[in-house]
């Protein structure tokens, strides 16, 4: 049996939140990420937790958080050509947040993934990948579960505040129920806009996965054929980088990210 949850009554963990799409048909509805980072954050600290969005506040797919028991959600009024980083930067910083959950990329707009780590380099925070459990915290250190590859997971300390990405190895979200979802209350600030020049200058398209090479398995029997297709992957050209300066290991990835044909 797993031994309770243990942190401070003071620490405050905000999620933050967006607007999905249905992967079938594009229909608005809750991020699945996000919602993923919601249900972590209740487990948490129950109705404690503060929802945090940046964007529509007129949105019906926002209500959709409210219905999973939360009594109201932050919406920072922002346009869609607005820039999300500096509004959410500064609330966090006076709202004195210890933990941030947030999903690892967003299903509209750009979802280029970058959001978390921008908003902890502006915060000077660390950031955990792929968080999947949070066992405890005290003292003002966090004790987390990491989701590795293959279903690993590592045990990690990190002091907080910490901003942390949620993806498909956190707990499985809870139903939206829809009384609760149209009883909630959305409380909206205004802030000022900023244009994301970024945005207005790009060209988005649907993104579409990348096709995998498949390795050519040269085998006699059909035994000999099974074996190497469940066979564990071993990567035999990594390259392991201890103590070397910051010039050389951005060297190291620049040449990875050539090869592999990224950046030209």
């Amino acid at each position: 049996m797993n031994a309770p949850f243990k942190h401070p009554l003071n620490t405050k963990v905000i999620s933050l939140v967006s607007i999905g799409a249905h992967p079938t048909s594009g229909r608005a509805r809750r991020a699945e990420q996000d919602a993923r980072a919601v249900e972590l954050g209740l487990q948490l600290v129950g109705t404690q937790l503060q929802v945090l969005h940046a964007g529509d506040a007129n949105e019906p797919a926002l209500r959709a958080y409210l219905g999973m028991g939360l009594e109201r959600v932050h919406v920072l009024e922002t346009p869609a050509g607005g820039d999300a980083l500096p509004a959410l930067a500064d609330y966090l910083r006076d709202a004195g947040a210890q933990l941030v959950l947030t999903g690892a990329q967003a299903e509209t707009g750009e979802g280029s993934g970058m959001l978390p780590f921008l908003l902890a380099e502006q915060l000077g925070w660390p950031v955990i990948v792929g968080l999947a459990e949070v066992e405890s915290i005290e003292q003002g250190v966090a004790l987390v579960l990491q989701a590795l590859p293959r279903g690993q997971r590592r045990r990690l300390k990190v002091r907080l505040p910490m901003l942390a990405t949620v993806d498909n190895a956190a707990p499985k979200p809870r139903q939206s129920a829809y009384g609760p979802a149209q009883r909630g209350t959305l409380e909206v600030d205004e802030v000022e806009i900023v244009d994301d020049e970024v945005l207005a200058s790009a060209e988005l398209q649907p993104a579409k996965p990348r096709p995998k090479r498949l390795k050519v398995i040269k085998a006699k029997s059909g035994a000999d054929r099974m074996k190497a297709a469940t066979a564990k992957a071993s990567g035999g050209g990594g390259q392991v980088l201890k103590g070397v300066s910051a010039e050389e290991g951005a060297a190291a990835i620049l040449k990875l990210l050539v090869e592999e044909g990224v950046v030209r």
